[in-house]
């Protein structure tokens, strides 16, 4: 397997590297070629990602990503749209469990997924900004509804059959196409479903999350409700993340370049080394996935963690606790 690593910026230069430890400790016969894209290689050219980095991506199975740092600089963008637009990583797919010794802010069981379109929507890229008025195009397709539909509903068969669809259609007339889609989808695959606003959602989420298995969204929708859920589960340094295509894939953590902590060591790199967990169940190496989360919970129950979490370790001694139990 061929991994193009992009830590990218910020604390992403510390998590990534500290995931490497654990990929390495596996002993797979996989190579890694790393690319610096980002913040600081804008700062340095004017160009964050070139044609030419996008190509050895391409030549590339998959991305281990890190973080990016996005400036409000209407000259600058954005990496991961583009990445997502140019591999047509159309999933993205963010588990949510409790992890063991993490103390979390609501009560009970959960153990949900969602499902975020990735490729349109609000993202789409289509803005004009004027002196007086800026414009977000929200473009919602229909292979792109059917195609998130089908990826949802697919996780939903090996796990309970049932799904979620998240959206806003009493008021917005693409949220009444993109349920229906969805709705549709799912009738197809003969996965039970229920439907619920976004904002209903997002309360109930909280309050119950427990109900909830898989859940499908559009892409500004799901951004939102996986970083909320990301603190249910612990903290956004304890989640990892799947944008997966037709061809390509990329795993990341879901927190961003967190420039406060940047450079202190102090960064949690369990999101990170999670989600080489999912890029090795992506690749088919689901035993040496679980190898990998089953050292994290043995790194969490030794109390072996990084400060988010109450600890004084440093984030590369906890990569390499890991490491040593894979």
């Amino acid at each position: 397997m061929k991994i193009a690593v992009v830590p990218g910026d910020g604390i992403g230069k510390e998590v990534v590297p500290a995931a490497l430890l654990v990929l390495d400790a596996l002993g797979l016969d996989i190579e890694k070629v790393p690319l610096e894209i980002g913040y600081s290689k804008w700062k340095q050219t004017g160009n964050a990602i070139t044609d030419d980095d996008i190509k050895t991506i391409k030549e590339c199975d998959c991305v281990l990503f890190g973080a990016i740092t996005t400036p409000p600089d209407p000259n600058y963008k954005s990496v991961l749209v583009r990445l997502r637009k140019e591999l047509d990583l159309y999933a993205n797919i963010r588990p949510f469990k409790p992890l063991i010794n993490v103390k979390l802010p609501c009560s009970g069981k959960f153990d949900f997924v969602i499902v975020r379109e990735n490729t349109e929507g609000m993202y789409s890229g289509v803005e004009e900004l004027h002196e007086d008025a800026a414009y977000t195009t929200r473009i919602v397709t229909r292979k792109g509804s059917e195609r998130i539909a089908e990826r949802a509903c697919a996780l939903a068969k090996k796990r309970k059959e049932h799904l979620t669809i998240v959206h806003k259609a009493n008021v917005l007339k693409s949220d009444s196409f993109f349920r229906d889609v969805c709705t549709g989808v799912a009738k197809k695959n003969n996965i039970s479903y229920n439907e619920k606003l976004v904002d209903a959602m997002a309360y109930d989420m909280i309050l119950n999350p427990g109900k909830y298995d898989v859940i499908v969204t559009t892409n500004l929708f799901g951004d939102i409700l996986s970083d909320e859920a990301a603190a249910i589960a612990g903290g956004l340094g304890l989640c990892p993340s799947a944008n997966i295509g037709d061809r390509y894939a990329l795993f990341e953590p879901i927190h961003g370049s967190a420039p406060d902590i940047a450079g202190t060591g102090n960064a949690n790199p369990i999101a990170a080394i999670l989600s080489v967990s999912m890029m090795l169940d992506w690749a088919g190496n689901t035993e040496m996935a679980r190898s990998i989360d089953k050292a994290v919970d043995s790194v969490l129950a030794s109390h072996i963690t990084t400060p988010d979490l109450g600890g004084s370790y440093s984030t590369h001694y906890v990569g390499e606790a890991i490491a040593h139990l894979v």
